[in-house]
């Protein structure tokens, strides 16, 4: 039966979790990703005492281990959840020892979010000057809302995922939510975002999106998001984008169309300037992707003076994109898209 889980497998969890400190840290687990650092701050105990509890958790199936760079970061098992977490929800989170290292989590997390504050600080100029030159994001985020609709997500994955907004703005309607990035210090800044939107059990890995480690098929919903023009091949991406589709899944890339701003490639680190329509479209295709949808975010603003966003939305090829996915008016200037969205 689904869901189940081997009467040895239990047994062998269950006795994992059966000792203090290790089950303090399934408890604090049940609130997201920790590293080793965190837990040894939160916990009091040294390094490698930390590292041998867990590695037994580890060992049990309990609890799940991935890098991230030089740093490992550990969660629980998803395919335990259904043993644990019972045990777990009925524990007493208001009396010590559990209430201290709540408290604690809590002044962990603030270091995260100040942290990320001031790295996002430091990035903010150029952004702004980047945002400044298209329509805004909440008009872009709207049109993302209104381009995949209702229909439920199971699991998605965000490749380049960056500061995380995405999966702050779709990761509450997933069941499984997934972020890549390359860089460890965006992912910090994503970890800390995505607390403070109540999404800390949403799952960041460091990787290549050129290679991104996850098997064929894994995700119904597939989101590269303003990632493509960074990119020396983007090609190879949205390959590698594609490879991760499931049966009747899909793909939605957001970036700029062409244009000729070519400064961006000196203060933004821009590689490409922009895509044409139907390049993306056949890259889309040449993945294997059935059928691809578009939608063109022109903001008000005299003619080549700004930038336009466009949206691809690519079905897996055994499915087809609804006319219902795409509003039936693609190229709007900004404030005729705020009026349809609100």
């Amino acid at each position: 039966m689904a869901g189940t889980i081997r009467f040895a497998d239990a047994l062998g969890a269950l006795r994992a979790a059966a000792e203090e400190t290790r089950l303090r840290i399934v408890a604090l687990l049940t609130g997201g990703e920790l590293s080793v650092t965190d837990l040894t701050d939160i916990l009091g105990q040294s390094q490698p005492r930390i590292s041998r509890h867990l590695k037994l958790l580890v060992e049990s199936g309990l609890v799940e281990r991935h890098k991230e760079g030089a740093w490992a970061f550990f969660r629980l098992a998803e395919d335990r959840a259904g043993l644990i977490e019972p045990l777990i929800s009925g524990l007493d989170r208001a009396s010590p020892p559990l209430s201290e290292d709540k408290a604690r989590l809590d002044a962990v997390r603030a270091q995260r979010a100040e942290a990320a504050q001031s790295f996002f600080a430091r990035l903010a100029p150029k952004w702004d000057r980047l945002r400044s030159l298209h329509v805004a994001e909440a008009v872009v985020e709207a049109a993302v809302l209104e381009v995949l609709g209702p229909r439920p997500i199971h699991s998605l994955i965000d490749l380049g995922t960056g500061t995380g907004r995405m999966l702050s703005l779709l990761g509450a309607r997933a069941k499984r939510a997934t972020g890549l990035d390359s860089s460890h210090a965006m992912l910090s800044v994503a970890r800390a975002n995505l607390e403070r939107a109540g999404l800390s059990r949403v799952d960041l890995r460091q990787g290549d999106i050129h290679a991104p480690p996850f098997g064929r098929g894994s995700f119904d919903l597939v989101l590269v998001h303003q990632v493509l023009h960074y990119l020396d091949d983007p090609t190879r991406a949205l390959r590698e984008a594609a490879r991760l589709v499931a049966p009747g899944g899909r793909l939605l890339v957001v970036d700029f169309a062409s244009h000729d701003h070519e400064f961006l490639r000196e203060t933004q680190a821009h590689r490409r300037l922009g895509f044409a329509a139907e390049q993306v479209s056949g890259w889309l295709a040449d993945a294997g992707l059935g059928s691809v949808a578009i939608r063109h975010l022109v903001p008000s603003g005299e003619a080549g003076d700004l930038l336009t966003v466009t949206l691809w939305l690519a079905a897996e090829s055994r499915s087809a994109i609804s006319p219902d996915d795409i509003l039936a008016k693609d190229i709007l200037p900004e404030d005729q898209l705020a009026l349809t969205a609100a």
